[in-house]
């Protein structure tokens, strides 16, 4: 690849065909009939109807990148408790033409909340603190502010990792690079420089499902003051050590050193988020860098924790309460789909100029995937793939 690539130039060589990079120990260990299923995905994407979907029928990875501004796509295939295929298609970064690869690092979004919730579930199993405690009465630097609503019920670790708490703020935006980065507490309480609203209890907790980021960042508070360790320390020492994730970081803001490997941001005009990518504080809600491969190897060591046949991470007890219902379609920070021909665990994430999903089977082979993109317009591609995935594997859900 040229050392300059415009956008134009791009979309060229996407509607060309390229290109993808599979890791190579994998590659070599593909089959006929994998490589053809990829084949299947890669060429089989079906654009909605609004797209022109209709007229056009299944169209190719490369054209619909091309077509909605996503530079660069990443996904991983793991089935029978193991990873069998990654590759990365397109760009990582548009103007200087580097690529993405398997071990591309991507800005995970709300997959973040998933991953942090096994590290307070590792830690309930360690006998550290109980999920339904009140969790004002571990909290130091700052407590849920007391109202009308927490007189009848209190704020427990189970009702944040289900977002039935009753607390606010949805999500966040981040801080472009170079911006002054609030602390924890100066995000809690909305006070300069956090760019948002304090985090408050609205409703009774246990009685209102509302998604809130918010109670993400408490309990990011709730799991440093209980340990004593950074955030990112804690999660590398708790799951990321024990699964073998070693592309994988909570460091906000991302360390100088890591530069060179993550993708750049880009919005839906095509545009590259300002100083390529945003610093997020807000780390157990939003800011993990990580690749589609290690969050495989997390979901895969999910599935083995609850069907008992591993405990790297998780007792099967607690496992098994993780992907229980708690509230709406919510387990202990993952979405959950109880039908019994496709039961699975999962989650999105977006952060400013990245759109990803994981999905995960508890049912049948425990197949999954993991799809990450540096495109605000990714929501749409991933549900392209997860179509053409679907018609590919033989899957009830996700069909076009």
């Amino acid at each position: 690849m040229r050392p300059s690539m415009t956008w134009a130039g791009l979309t060229a060589a996407l509607l060309a065909g390229w290109a993808s990079i599979s890791t190579p120990a994998l590659s070599a260990s593909l089959t006929a009939a994998d490589r053809a299923r990829i084949a299947a995905i890669e060429n089989g994407l079906v654009p909605s109807a609004s797209a022109g979907g209709a007229q056009s029928g299944p169209a190719t990875l490369a054209s619909r990148m091309a077509a909605v501004h996503v530079p660069g796509v990443s996904i991983a295939f793991f089935d029978h408790g193991r990873i069998v295929w990654a590759k990365g298609y397109g760009l990582a970064n548009v103007a200087s033409g580097r690529p993405v690869t398997p071990d591309t690092l991507f800005e995970a979004g709300s997959i973040s909340k998933a991953v942090a919730a096994t590290a307070a579930l590792r830690l309930v199993d360690a006998g550290k603190f109980d999920l339904d405690q009140d969790v004002n009465g571990r909290l130091k630097a700052w407590r849920v502010p007391e109202n009308d609503f927490t007189v009848q019920q209190k704020v427990t670790l189970r009702r944040l990792l289900s977002h039935s708490a009753g607390l606010t703020v949805h999500g966040f935006n981040g801080y472009a690079r170079g911006q002054p980065v609030p602390t924890i507490v100066q995000i809690l309480n909305g006070q300069p420089p956090a760019n948002s609203a304090p985090v408050v209890v609205a409703a009774v907790p246990g009685t209102h499902w509302s998604y809130s980021g918010g109670g993400y960042v408490v309990t990011q508070l709730l799991l440093t003051e209980t340990t004593g360790l950074a955030f990112p320390e804690l999660m590398r020492k708790t799951v990321f050590g024990p699964v073998g994730m070693a592309h994988s970081t909570y460091q906000q803001p991302l360390p100088e050193r890591l530069w060179s490997r993550v993708a750049t941001g880009y919005h839906g005009d095509g545009q590259p988020v300002a100083g390529d990518w945003h610093v997020y504080p807000e780390m157990a809600a939003a800011g993990l860098w990580t690749t589609p491969s290690d969050l495989a190897r997390w979901a895969i060591e999910i599935q083995k924790d609850n069907a008992g046949r591993s405990h790297r991470l998780l007792s099967t007890a607690m496992a098994r309460q993780m992907l229980t219902r708690q509230m709406a379609s919510w387990g202990l920070g993952v979405e959950l789909t109880d039908r019994a021909d496709t039961r699975r665990f999962g989650h999105s994430g977006d952060d400013q100029g990245f759109q990803n999903d994981l999905e995960a089977f508890v049912t049948g082979s425990g197949q999954g995937i993991v799809i990450m993109t540096n495109g605000d317009a990714g929501n749409e591609l991933i549900w392209e793939i997860l179509g053409a995935a679907a018609k590919t594997y033989g899957w009830t859900s996700f069909q076009p």
